[in-house]
C-alpha cells in the first residue's frame, strides 16, 4: 500500500498506520522486537545506544534559521546538502522494507498551540512508543503533519565523515522543513526529545514559554498549580507523582498567557531502583500498553529486576499519562502559584530549601545546577558540578537567555513564588554526609504548596545569598542551615566557596544583567 508522508512516499511498502496498542504489541512480539514482562508491559532492548546521542545530533543550517540558533556543542550545524543526502539514504533504506509503521498524533494538549506529528518507524515497538508519548485522537483521514520523524533505527551511515557526522549514528533536524531523520539508534527517547526540541523552537513564536519540567495541581484547588524543574536524578518525576495532586505531565510543558499545558500524552520515567513503596504511581503504571527499555527480566518468571543496571543505569518506562490515577486529561490547567527548581547538590553546600527573588530565579534557572556523582561516568572520582542551562540545555535551539527572560516574564505576570529545593546531601559532601530523606523533601514540597513555608521567617545564606526558612513543618530545624549540619564549619565554608566559584565561572557564559549576576554567589 502506498502512503504519502509529507513529501515522502514508500511505493510497495505495507504502511501500517495508527494501529491499536494491542496490535502493535502483537506485531512486536511476533517480530521478536520484545517480550512481555510479567506485569504485561512490552520489554525491549535498545542495543548499544541506551540513552540519547548528543554528539550525533545536528541541525540543518539554513539562512532562514541561522541567526536564531545558539550554535555550539549542543546545536551542531549540518549543511542542507548533507541533510538531503542522509534523508535520501534513510528513505531509500525504509523503502526496501516489507512493512513500516506510522503514528499520527499531536504535541501539545492545548489545541490552540498543538503541532501535528507523524512518526514513521521500521520497528513496531517504536511506533507503540510514539503512540504512548504523543497525544492520540487525530483524524487520520484528513491529517497533515507539521513535523515528520523518519526513524531508520537500524541504518548505520557508512563513510559518515563524508556527510559531516561524528559516527554512523545521527539525529538530524530541520527547523525549516519540519523534519527529523534518525539513523542507527534504537533508543526511543530520540523520538520524544526531537519533538521537544521542535516545540522549544516553535512555541516561542506563538507567545508560549516551553519548559523542561513536570507539573501537577491540587485535587481540591484547581488554582494551586506547581511546576518542578530539574535534571535527571533530582526527583522531578517522583515529586510530581503525588496522590493528592493530579498529574498534568512529567517532563515537557508550555506556559501560555492562559496557563500551563502538557506537550505530551505520556510519561517517560526512569526505572533504576524503582520500588512500589517509593513510587507507587509509576509502579502501577507499568502494565499492558507500557514500554520498558533495557530492563533485565528473570528468565523464568519474567519479573523485572529494577535494581539491575547491567544494561544501563538509564532504564526507562513509557506509559500514557492516563495510567496515572486522576491525571488531568486533557493536560491543561491554570498558572502556577509555585515554581520549584530541583538540584541534587553532592557537595552538601546548598540549603535543603530556599526562596528566590526574581533575580535569583533567573540566575539559578540559567545555570541549571545539579551534581554528577563519582562512578556515574568514566574518570569521575568525586562529585562534579553539572550545569545545564534552564534545566534542559540539550533541548534548547535558541540562546538560553531567551528562555530565562521568558521565565522572568511569566513569573512576574503571575506573581508566582520560586523555590530552590536541594534533594542532595547534608552533613557533608557525597561520601561523608547523607542524602536528604525523601520524607523531608516531600514535607518541604507540601509546605511550599500549602503556602505555610512562605509564611516562615527567613535568613540569608552568607555566601549564596539564598533565603532560608528558619522553620519548616515536619522537618528538624537543625537541618535547614547547611553549615550547622557539618562537623567542621571551616570545612563547610571552604566547600561552599569552592562551589560558589564554580557558579561564577559558569555564569560568565551568559550575557546577564548586572542585577541578575549580582543575585548569584558572593565570593
Amino acid at each position: 500500500m502506498k502512503t504519502a508522508i509529507k513529501t515522502l512516499d514508500f511505493p510497495g511498502v505495507n504502511m501500517h498506520s495508527n494501529l491499536s496498542t494491542a496490535k502493535l504489541v502483537e506485531i512486536s512480539l511476533a517480530r521478536g522486537e520484545g517480550v512481555l514482562a510479567a506485569n504485561g508491559a512490552l520489554c525491549c532492548d535498545t542495543g548499544d545506544r541506551t540513552g540519547r546521542s548528543p554528539n550525533d545530533k545536528f541541525v540543518e543550517d539554513t539562512p532562514g534559521v541561522h541567526d536564531a540558533i545558539a550554535w555550539g556543542n549542543t546545536n551542531r550545524p549540518i549543511t542542507p546538502e548533507n541533510f538531503a543526502k542522509i534523508e535520501a539514504l534513510a528513505t531509500e533504506y525504509l523503502g526496501k522494507k516489507e512493512d513500516l509503521y506510522r503514528f499520527d498524533g499531536f504535541a501539545g494538549a492545548d489545541e490552540r498551540y498543538r503541532l501535528n506529528v507523524s512518526v514513521v518507524t521500521e520497528e513496531a515497538w517504536q511506533c507503540l512508543f510514539a503512540s504512548t508519548m504523543f497525544i492520540r485522537g487525530a483524524d487520520h483521514s484528513n491529517f497533515s503533519p507539521d513535523w515528520t520523524i523518519i526513524n531508520a533505527c537500524n541504518l548505520l551511515i557508512e563513510e559518515y565523515e563524508s556527510y559531516g557526522l561524528n559516527s554512523g549514528v545521527c539525529v538530524i533536524q530541520s527547523m525549516e522543513q519540519k523534519k527529523v531523520v534518525i539513523c542507527g539508534t534504537r533508543y526511543a527517547g530520540e523520538i520524544k526529545k526531537s519533538i521537544f526540541y521542535a516545540m522549544n523552537f516553535d512555541m516561542t513564536e506563538v507567545d508560549v514559554f516551553p519548559m523542561h519540567c513536570s507539573a501537577n495541581v491540587d485535587k481540591d484547588d484547581s488554582a494551586n498549580v506547581a511546576l518542578f524543574f530539574g535534571l535527571s536524578g533530582t526527583g522531578k518525576t517522583t515529586l510530581s507523582a503525588d496522590p493528592n495532586r493530579p498529574l498534568i505531565g512529567d517532563d515537557e510543558h508550555g506556559w501560555s498567557a492562559d496557563g500551563i499545558f502538557n506537550f505530551e500524552g505520556g510519561c517517560y520515567a526512569k526505572c533504576i531502583k524503582l520500588t512500589q513503596e517509593g513510587e507507587p504511581q509509576i509502579w502501577d503504571a507499568i502494565k499492558f500498553g507500557s514500554v520498558l527499555e533495557n530492563i533485565v527480566l528473570n528468565d523464568e518468571t519474567r519479573i523485572p529486576d529494577y535494581d539491575d543496571g547491567s544494561k544501563t543505569e538509564n532504564t526507562r518506562v513509557a506509559y500514557p499519562v492516563d495510567y496515572i490515577p486522576d491525571a488531568i486529561v486533557p493536560s491543561v490547567c491554570g498558572h502556577p502559584k509555585n515554581v520549584i527548581f530541583l538540584t541534587a547538590d553532592a557537595f552538601g553546600v546548598l540549603p535543603p530549601v530556599s526562596k528566590l527573588t526574581s533575580e535569583q530565579a533567573m540566575y539559578y534557572f540559567i545555570n541549571g545546577y545539579t551534581s554528577k556523582l563519582a562512578g556515574t561516568e568514566a574518570g569521575i572520582t568525586e562529585p562534579q558540578p553539572n550545569f545545564s542551562p534552564c534545566f534542559g540545555g540539550p533541548f534548547l535551539p535558541r540562546p538560553p537567555m531567551d528562555y530565562a527572560h521568558w521565565l522572568a516574564k511569566r513569573v512576574e505576570e503571575q506573581d508566582s513564588h520560586v523555590w530552590l529545593l536541594n534533594t542532595g546531601w547534608t552533613g557533608g559532601p557525597y561520601g561523608t554526609g547523607e542524602r536528604f530523606s525523601l520524607k523531608w523533601t516531600r514535607a518541604f514540597v507540601t509546605a511550599i504548596l500549602d503556602g505555610s513555608l512562605a509564611e516562615s521567617s527567613f535568613t540569608q545564606h552568607p555566601i549564596f545569598g539564598l533565603h532560608i526558612p528558619e522553620t519548616a513543618p515536619n522537618v528538624p530545624s537543625e537541618v535547614l542551615d547547611p553549615r550547622k549540619t557539618w562537623a567542621d564549619g571551616d570545612a563547610y565554608d571552604a566547600m561552599a566557596t569552592e562551589l560558589a566559584n564554580k557558579f561564577k565561572t559558569n555564569d560568565q557564559k551568559y550575557d546577564m544583567t548586572d542585577a541578575v549576576r549580582a543575585a548569584g554567589p558572593r565570593t
